[in-house]
């Protein structure tokens, strides 16, 4: 680890005492008020919510590497779903995403190296954000755990201008 690194979490502690003294969350409900999920990738520079002009209490919002439908994906929608009653979701990709390009073999055989064991989950790597949009909707529309497919969109956010691009999803 670089000599320079210095653990966050003493900072966070302090930046939620003032996060305190203004909250005023407390009447917000687990259930969405938008009836919206939302699947966007981790990256640091994606602000889902301001992307998106939504506040706290409007959407779930559901992150990981790629913005990939996963089963555990599939699993927080199913829920969002069934227990509080989101009826739409929304995809955000992006422009120059780490999992772009990516030589998963070459991954995975590194991470194999290092820890002696090969993971049993895909990276999923992409060429394409697009295409990568046009799979993620195929995949919800093909999953038997989600009763709400009507309202499935899906946008790429280009990181060098701010701007959503709507990905047409392919017919049902």
């Amino acid at each position: 680890m670089p000599s320079d690194f210095h653990p966050n979490a003493e900072d966070l502690a302090a930046s939620n005492a003032a996060f305190v003294r203004d909250f005023d969350g407390s009447g917000l409900q687990a259930a969405p008020t938008r009836r919206l999920a939302v699947v966007a990738c981790m990256d640091a520079r994606l602000d889902t919510l301001r992307i998106l002009g939504l506040r706290a209490g409007e959407a779930h919002v559901i992150r990981n590497a790629g913005g990939v439908i996963t089963d555990d994906v599939i699993r927080s929608l199913c829920l969002s779903q069934l227990l509080l009653g989101t009826r739409e979701v929304v995809l955000v990709h992006h422009t120059g995403c780490g999992l772009q390009q990516l030589d998963e073999d070459r991954f995975m055989a590194r991470l194999a190296a290092e820890t002696g064991v090969r993971p049993p989950w895909p990276l999923e790597a992409f060429a394409d954000p697009h295409d990568d949009i046009v799979e993620s909707i195929r995949r919800l529309r093909a999953t038997p755990f989600l009763p709400h497919k009507d309202h499935i969109s899906g946008f790429v956010y280009d990181v060098a201008d701010g701007k959503l691009h709507g990905v047409e999803p392919p017919t049902a």
